[in-house]
């Protein structure tokens, strides 16, 4: 007589009633044995209920984690409980509170899984598995009540007192890894059932929060940006991209070439002379290297990486690249020059990309008959890293050509968003107003540094001065002039910058900038900055501001930030980003926006239009033009609408 058990997807609402009723009372208590074959990807549930299995058979790739804290929630359907008493303690606990998952052979080592076996003998061996644990050839084991692998209670206090205070450190403005902790806790302390109850308790809870609710959105909004009406959506395939050029070596080309090889590209890179030449590949030798060194790259595997990388003089291997992305410093006429030659020795089909920042594509290829195949691909520094690739793509770019970018940047494990060209694209643009904010705020009397620590304790990796100080003063002195020529009605001009870097203070690189930095590079305040302060107040003729001098956290960090979100707005309604959703992860992945809180514009939101309209508009009359709100922003304010909800009226630029 055969038995089935049959679990259906209406389930009751009650808290924890799929992880105590379900899993626990009837697979794992089940008079037959259960036995979970894992294949491809086991995350989250359903890592859950292959662990509440009387065992686990997996493949040797298959990849077996528990990521909900990605989504700002913990696991709810008993996995807080059953990894420490599978794998330990303490993997547990990196498992859960990074969301890495590990291999089946990683899975099989740690006590996870039974056993490894080929694909094609897994469903077999499975079915035999349980049968030898019927017959008592195998033991029958509930992991809910395993306690061989954790710590006696002393030493597990220690491990969990340990791993709460790096959480708090790490991650100052989140509660959800706390939570996780308390609950793996509370199954140790009180056992496994009580665990389960917190952890049903703690789910219902997180699952309403607004961190939740930020990094839920942030997941479909990473999973969306790749989807571009009139483009992805008309029947185009991805050409095969076999073989990609790049022109200069420096910090940027260098960085765009370790991407490439890393991911299997071959790469030409050319520069004009030897000395410059050999510079680039050491980069891109060193950046591999430190892979080597840190244990995640063999030196067999750097070998063949970086014999995929060739250099060159001149143009005479680019006659069969499909690709050649430019990355030569941010100069108008070098780069029409180079483009009017890409077009004589590059293939008909190869595809002609600039990792421009700021420079308008139309001018770089105003020169040449090729601009279907002209497009932006604006990678950040340090490209190998930074996961964020703005495709940039002008009225004439061919939806081809974008399709094959796109391709390309998921291949290199980018995250590409498509936005249409004008000054600056989508995330300088959005963010040119951060530092310009900043330096209007000192002007008036603000502390320089206070700024920079109410912006980090927001969530950003750093405040727009040591930002500044890190990229360097000429970056921020050319791009800075690029948005004051074609936006001069809305930037502020301070005289802090020139006049720092008139005394060689350049940034991180001269060791002084906003910071001084010592030979670690570490960051300290500088009390000589005053008396440039000072300087460049009385240039500017700004007089101090009473109400600056002592601004609230919550003050600064909207005056830094509401100039960004205007700007975003206008972003959106000229049409250079095809949805909202999209501007959100190019603040994130672009410029460490704090992901739980949303991403830019879903982080406007949640405090309301008619809010941010109200405090620029404030603003604007106490301070200029700069806070000016937007056309776009007092619509919506208008209305009481969301800033995200799409754009009807707005005429694409793409």
């Amino acid at each position: 007589m055969k038995h089935q058990l049959c679990i259906t997807g209406e389930i009751e609402q009650r808290p924890g009633y799929v992880a105590m009723e379900i899993l626990s009372d009837t697979v794992e208590a089940a008079k037959k044995p259960s036995v979970a074959a894992i294949d491809g990807i086991a995350l989250g549930g359903g890592l859950e209920v292959a662990m509440a299995c009387h065992a686990r058979i997996s493949t040797p790739t298959a990849q077996l984690g528990l990521p909900e804290l990605q989504l700002g929630i913990i696991p709810g359907f008993g996995g807080t409980q059953r990894l420490p008493r599978l794998v330990g303690l303490s993997k547990a606990l990196e498992m859960m509170l990074t969301s890495k998952p590990v291999k089946g052979e990683e899975a099989y080592s740690l006590g996870l899984v039974d056993a490894i076996v080929s694909p094609d003998e897994l469903v077999n061996t499975a079915r035999r598995w349980a049968l030898d644990i019927l017959d008592c050839r195998r033991p029958w084991v509930a992991s809910l009540y395993k306690t061989d692998k954790i710590e006696p209670l002393g030493e597990a206090r220690e491990i969990l007192k340990f791993v709460r205070a790096q959480a708090r450190k790490r991650a100052p403005n989140l509660t959800h890894p706390l939570v996780c902790i308390d609950v793996i806790e509370e199954g140790i302390v009180s056992g496994p059932r009580a665990g389960l109850l917190k952890e049903a308790e703690a789910f219902q809870v997180l699952m309403r929060s607004e961190t939740s609710k930020s990094l839920i959105h942030i997941f479909f909004a990473q999973r969306g940006t790749s989807k571009v009406p009139g483009v992805t959506d008309i029947g185009l395939v991805p050409r095969r991209v076999k073989k990609v050029a790049i022109l200069g070596g420096g910090l940027m080309g260098s960085g765009i070439a370790t991407a490439l090889v890393l991911s299997n590209y071959p790469v030409i890179l050319k520069e004009v002379n030897d000395k410059f030449l050999q510079a680039g590949i050491g980069r891109v030798t060193a950046n591999l290297q430190s892979r080597v060194k840190k244990g995640n790259m063999t030196q067999e595997k750097f070998e063949k990486t970086i014999s995929l990388l060739k250099g060159v003089l001149d143009y005479e291997s680019f006659k069969d690249v499909d690709m050649v992305i430019e990355a030569v410093i941010e100069n108008v006429s070098l780069k029409q020059q180079i483009f009017s030659d890409l077009e004589k020795y590059c293939p008909p089909h190869c595809i002609l990309a600039s990792n421009t920042s700021t420079i308008d594509l139309n001018l770089i290829g105003e020169r040449t008959k090729s601009q279907d195949r002209i497009a932006g691909a604006h990678f950040f520094s340090p490209a190998h890293v930074m996961p964020l690739l703005e495709i940039v793509r002008t009225k004439q770019t061919s939806p081809q050509v974008i399709v094959d970018l796109l391709d390309v940047g998921k291949k290199i494990k980018k995250t590409p968003v498509v936005v249409g060209n004008c000054t600056g694209f989508a995330v300088n643009r959005m963010f040119f107003p951060y530092t310009q904010a900043g330096l209007l705020l000192v002007d008036r009397g603000t502390d320089l540094y206070q700024i920079d620590r109410a912006i980090t304790k927001f969530g950003m990796p750093m405040g727009p001065f040591r930002l500044a100080d890190l990229v360097g003063f000429g970056v921020a002195i050319a791009t800075g002039m690029q948005f004051i020529e074609n936006f001069p009605e809305r930037t502020y001009k301070s005289m802090l910058i020139p006049l720092l870097q008139e005394d060689k203070r350049a940034g991180e690189t001269t060791r002084k900038g906003f910071y001084v930095y010592d030979d670690k590079r570490r960051a300290n305040p500088d009390p000589e900055l005053k008396k440039y302060i000072e300087k460049s107040r009385s240039i500017s003729g700004v007089a101090i501001d009473p109400k600056l001098v002592k601004l609230p956290e919550k003050d600064i960090v909207e005056m830094i930030f509401f100039p960004v979100v205007n700007e975003a707005c206008r972003v959106l309604a000229e049409g250079i980003a095809v949805k909202a959703a999209d501007l959100d992860i190019a603040a994130v992945y672009g410029m460490g926006f704090p992901p739980y809180r949303g991403g830019i514009m879903f982080w406007a939101d949640s405090l309301g239009s008619k809010y941010i309209y109200s405090r620029l508009e404030e603003w604007s009359n106490s301070y200029g033009e700069f806070f000016k709100p937007c056309a776009y922003l007092a619509e919506r304010a208008s209305k009481g609408a969301p800033l995200s909800s799409p754009v009807g009226q707005a005429k694409s630029r793409m």
